[in-house]
């Protein structure tokens, strides 16, 4: 029923905007930069029709929506973004960004509507939060493509019941964050500390994958020194720092935290304010984040924005087949997908080197070293009697 209504309200917006032109508000659109355009496996309940793929044109015009977060975010949408960006530009291809007026479903749908009204060929949608938008518009856009980072197959659902398989003209993309969580991990401790703490936003799937990576990587450092480590860990209920986050990061740091992997959009700035009061670190997470406080000393990174960039690309020169209706996930076995920042002015490690960080990467990618991608909350990694892991609620 919830699905009906909201392609009931779809049909009505829709209808709406294209009686009215095509005026864009402040609200919900931004700066606008134009150009020419060129000649996991998932418990299934219920299939959506077959949708054939739209037929291989070229991109006409990409629109990105955001989810919570705004395209200056310094974390997930700002990186999806420059993939626009930098994509379009080089191809002489119209784009835009529209930002729902709320968090909620029937917002991004809206949005989506509003940037096909206004000659969106291409929606472009950072986050897990798209999967029950999808449900709602893969099959009532059949000639958009849609290219949704972070949508996993157990996203596509709106009431977690029933799951939806991607239709053609929609290509989910994944990472394998636990293993750049794993790298965080395990320079850390490499590089001398032995008191840790992982700060999520949310409990979802990928933040869960980046936070039980970074416990394992953090463990198999401390199995190979023979050094003892403490681990705390906890939510912060949302992807933006409060009040009551930072108190909690000032008490860990006062009690003697030294570092926090501080994952989840904008939540880091808790961890950051607290970290410059009491002389501590921080690890930052999705993409470089080394440039917004000295206190950071590396981020666990996946490359959001060349995965926009490669999977546009592939759209636009007939090659869309690769990735649509599928779920494809992006790990060091594909390539340089996940990872630490290697340039000079953003590591910050002392004692763990970039070659040693290189030699654990490489072992990664070539199967040595497996890392344990579940996301179950309820289920935490194994370690060994060096680690004391502290789950927080």
């Amino acid at each position: 029923m919830k699905k009906i209504l909201a392609l009931l309200l779809v049909l009505a917006m829709a209808l709406s905007l294209v009686a009215c032109g095509s005026s864009k508000t402040e609200e919900t659109k931004a700066a606008e930069t134009q150009a020419a355009a060129p000649a996991e496996t998932q418990a299934e309940t219920e299939a959506p029709a077959e949708t054939e793929a739209p037929a291989a044109a070229g991109v006409a015009k990409v629109a990105l929506v955001t989810d919570v977060g705004t395209i200056d975010d310094e974390s997930f949408n700002q990186a999806c973004w420059q993939g626009v960006e930098a994509w379009c530009t080089a191809n002489g291809v119209e784009y835009t960004y529209y930002q729902p007026t709320e968090d909620s479903t029937d917002a991004r749908v809206l949005s989506v509507a509003q940037a096909i009204a206004e000659g969106a060929d291409t929606i472009v949608m950072p986050g897990y939060l798209f999967g029950a938008t999808l449900t709602v518009v893969m099959e009532q856009y059949p000639d958009v493509h849609f290219i949704a980072v972070d949508v996993a197959a157990g996203d596509l659902t709106v009431d977690y019941s029933t799951y939806y398989d991607p239709t053609a003209n929609v290509a989910c993309l994944t990472f394998s964050e636990e293993q750049a969580g794993y790298l965080a991990g395990y320079a850390a401790v490499k590089d001398g500390y032995t008191k840790l703490g992982f700060l999520g936003g949310m409990a979802v799937p990928a933040v869960i994958r980046y936070g039980y990576g970074f416990v394992q990587g953090a463990d198999a450092a401390a199995v190979e020194m023979g050094t003892d480590i403490e681990i705390n860990y906890t939510y912060g209920g949302q992807f933006y720092g409060t009040p009551e986050t930072t108190a909690k990061m000032e008490g860990w740091y006062q009690a003697g935290t030294e570092v926090v992997f501080a994952c989840g959009g904008g939540i880091y700035t808790s961890a950051v304010e607290a970290a410059n009061k009491y002389g501590a670190k921080v690890i930052g997470v999705d993409v470089d984040q080394s440039y917004i406080d000295e206190c950071i000393i590396t981020s666990a990174m996946k490359q959001l924005q060349n995965v926009t960039e490669t999977v546009l690309d592939a759209l636009n020169t007939g090659s869309w087949d690769v990735y649509g209706g599928k779920v494809s996930n992006f790990s060091l076995a594909e390539g340089e997908y996940v990872g630490l920042p290697t340039d000079a002015d953003s590591w910050r490690l002392t004692t763990f080197t970039v070659d040693e960080y290189t030699a654990v990467k490489d072992a990664i990618a070539s199967g040595s070293i497996v890392v344990d991608n579940s996301s179950d909350s309820a289920v935490t990694p194994t370690v060994s009697e060096h680690t004391t892991a502290n789950y927080i609620g």
